[in-house]
């Protein structure tokens, strides 16, 4: 099994990487998806959030209100590790059952947003960064998600530097031309990861 940590600033194109790397057959863990499913309604996860943020944070049909959490823990370090806390370790144990339900062979790609921050490296085979511009990344927040460059600048400060995460880079994966230059990169990272995975 090749374990692959894949990474990014928010707005930098890593979902379209990892979409791309599933549909040539890796099994893609996505930490973000897990950790909205462990605070999902009925779990002891959102009773935890709940517990230490208080009922504001909820929606009215009890789901979590995630805009309303985040304005809490984007603007409070402390806060943000209090959430972190609740939701990493249960995060951590659906990954390792996700994991031990992959094939030998496979090529796992973890999909983690703050790998750089966490300093998760180590745990991986094989880093790859997508990498794009701030300027751009802030541009494609207000474009695709209707974001107000405050909140994006906001964002893109509370994560690790984009040279920090270059750091911690194996494979960098550029992604500020079109869909078709990312598309080629994947390719070329995937058929690398292929070969790697086959030595062993």
């Amino acid at each position: 099994m090749l374990k692959i940590g894949l990474t990014g600033g928010i707005g930098s194109g890593k979902s379209e990487v990892s979409r791309r790397l599933s549909a040539r057959g890796a099994v893609v863990i996505d930490a973000d998806k897990i950790a909205r499913e462990v605070v999902e309604p009925g779990t002891a996860g959102l009773a935890r959030v709940v517990a230490t943020f208080g009922d504001e944070v909820l929606r009215p049909d009890g789901s979590l209100d995630r805009e309303r959490l985040g304005g809490i823990v984007f603007a409070d370090s402390e806060k943000l590790a209090a959430l972190n806390s609740i939701v990493h370790p249960l995060v951590g144990e659906r990954v390792a059952e996700l994991q031990g339900q992959s094939a030998d062979d496979a090529i796992v790609v973890y999909d983690v947003p703050l790998l750089a921050e966490n300093k998760l490296a180590p745990m991986y085979d094989v880093v790859i960064v997508v990498d794009a511009a701030d300027e751009v990344r802030i541009r494609r927040l207000a474009e695709h998600r209707g974001m107000p460059e405050t909140d994006a600048k906001a964002r893109i400060a509370a994560q690790a530097s984009r040279e920090d995460r270059l750091a911690v880079a194996d494979i960098v994966i550029p992604n500020e031309g079109s869909l078709e230059e990312l598309d080629a990169r994947v390719n070329e990272v995937w058929d690398a990861l292929v070969s790697r995975a086959a030595r062993g």
